[in-house]
């Protein structure tokens, strides 16, 4: 099943891509993809059926959100592909490098993907997102996939020029309007065990900048999910961003980095497309959110 969650017509909805087109759920207690898994089991089975008498839209008449808007948790790998971590200027670790994200930096399909005022060092990242139906602590690896209702596709846009002002990647991996996710969460049971054997492809203007498979990563979905789990409890809703591949613009010569008026679009087999325009952050938006 592909569960996603969109406005129509002005409102807010969760619904289920059909082969009749995309079906909001009935009005409940969920209003995205994150609420129906705080429901537990029990509501993502009841919910997870396309309310009768409600007609399906085409997908393309609808704006997408992220699929959970408030994660719990985003907890992002650095260098999980060999190919990446030479390309960049750091060794490769003997433990997954993770880093947080927040909500508000979050953004949908389709929805425009920000270069900052203040950089324009914006640069692409395609990769896996797994999101959780479970958790805990001390989670075995055998059982971490348990754990996981589902995957989708992030774009990790990071602002370079700020992730390397500092040991910590916080700032730059933060701007407003630089987290695409989605369109769908794909349910776990229509993909490979840990999304396995998937193709990753990220493209700029049309272009392939990056190609990997996820076969590549050096920590797979399990092996994060257990590893993680050793210091933090792991909650429904949380997304785990398993990384990007080699092919990142910053790594290049010339560089190659996003621009007002670019289109990214990042895809993974099976799961999905998630296709951003970039816009320069409007410097009359900026005095007025400051003036607040």
């Amino acid at each position: 099943m592909k569960l996603a969650t969109f406005v129509l017509n002005g409102k807010q909805h969760v619904g289920a891509l059909t082969e009749r087109g995309l079906v909001p759920f009935a009005a409940g207690e969920a209003n995205d993809v994150g609420d129906l898994l705080r429901l537990g089991a029990d509501g993502v089975r009841l919910r997870a059926m396309p309310a009768s008498g409600l007609p399906a839209v085409d997908p393309a008449s609808v704006s997408f959100l992220p699929p959970i808007l408030t994660p719990p948790k985003i907890i992002c790998v650095g260098l999980n592909y060999a190919d990446h971590t030479k390309e960049s200027p750091y060794e490769q670790p003997g433990y997954p490098t993770l880093f947080l994200r927040v909500a508000t930096s979050l953004i949908g399909n389709g929805a425009v993907l920000e270069r900052p005022l203040c950089s324009d060092s914006l640069d692409f990242e395609g990769e896996l997102a797994v999101v959780l139906g479970s958790g805990g602590r001390h989670i075995p690896k055998d059982r971490a996939l348990d754990c996981v209702f589902g995957y989708s596709v992030f774009n990790d846009a990071s602002v370079r020029e700020y992730q390397f002002k500092s040991p910590q990647w916080t700032v730059g991996k933060n701007f407003d309007r630089t987290g695409a996710f989605g369109p769908y969460v794909v349910t776990a049971d229509e993909l490979p065990a840990g999304a396995k054997g998937l193709l990753l492809q990220t493209r700029l203007n049309g272009e392939v900048v990056q190609s990997a498979n996820t076969d590549d990563m050096i920590y797979d979905v399990a092996s994060l999910i257990s590893i993680i789990s050793e210091a933090i409890t792991l909650q429904a809703g949380d997304v785990i961003v398993a990384g990007t591949p080699s092919g990142i613009g910053w790594a290049r010569e010339p560089k190659l980095l996003m621009c007002h008026g670019d289109v990214v679009e990042v895809s993974i087999e099976n799961i999905g497309r998630l296709i951003n325009p970039i816009h320069d952050e409007s410097a009359s938006a900026a005095e007025a959110s400051g003036a607040r």
